[in-house]
């Protein structure tokens, strides 16, 4: 499927009150689902290899982000995969960490779904929370930074 055509299908999903939408070729499947009713869709096309592509956030998204988020101090617990970020294990559940946790290596910080799997993030370095970076039910990219720990 060429991007141009894989463009037109995004717009359409952003524009509209569709929430997902599937489509299968003779290349490949391509899923485009909506989340959160930001017109940041997630794309995800299967074919031999299985490959997964995220679409930008938009400006107005971006530019909301504060500056201190853009250049945390301390170490950077990021993201190692693309995903959604959920704080706890299940709606009702308390966050795994809150500001001032303090944790040991191995702990469990958070949870990244991604294609259905429920992946436990955990911590690579003992520490205190200092900043969570990502909110609940946001998409993340590999690499993201999601937590500071000092």
């Amino acid at each position: 499927m060429d991007l141009r055509k894989l463009k037109t299908l995004i717009d359409l999903v952003s524009d509209s009150n569709v929430s997902e939408l599937e489509i299968t070729e003779a290349e490949g499947k391509v899923r485009i689902v909506k989340s959160m009713g930001v017109a940041a869709p997630m794309v995800m096309q299967q074919s031999a290899p299985v490959a997964m592509v995220a679409a930008p956030m938009p400006a107005a998204v971006v530019s909301d982000v504060p500056a201190a988020a853009a250049a945390p101090s301390g170490h950077a617990v990021k993201s190692p995969m693309v995903g959604t970020f959920y704080r706890s294990s299940s709606p009702g559940a308390a966050p795994f960490v809150q500001i001032g946790s303090v944790v040991k290596e191995g702990d469990t910080l958070c949870i990244i779904e991604a294609m259905k799997i429920l992946n436990e993030i955990e911590s690579d370095k003992a520490g205190t929370v200092t900043q969570i970076l990502c909110e609940n039910g946001q998409a993340v990219e590999y690499g993201q930074p999601l937590f500071i720990i000092e």
